[in-house]
């Protein structure tokens, strides 16, 4: 999968595989058709950060579930 390029499907690729490295518990409320690819750089930065780490800390969690909730359609 090529993530240069915005695109939708790539938005729902990356929100899925976020929630699947974090383990969300509340995975189901953060539906990936609830982004935009009019946010693609900034959920980029996210996948990157979530998939740049084998361990996250809890803070780091949190950070990252405020940042996907910031960017999610009201």
């Amino acid at each position: 999968m090529d993530l240069t390029k915005p695109s939708q499907e790539n938005v729902e690729y990356m929100i899925e595989a976020i929630k699947n490295k974090l383990k969300m518990a509340s995975a189901a409320a953060m539906q990936a058709s609830a982004f935009s690819v009019d946010h693609y750089e900034d959920i980029y930065d996210v996948y990157e950060v979530a998939m740049g780490s084998d361990r996250l800390s809890i803070s780091q969690v949190e950070a990252l579930v405020s940042e996907l909730g910031r960017l999610r359609h009201k």
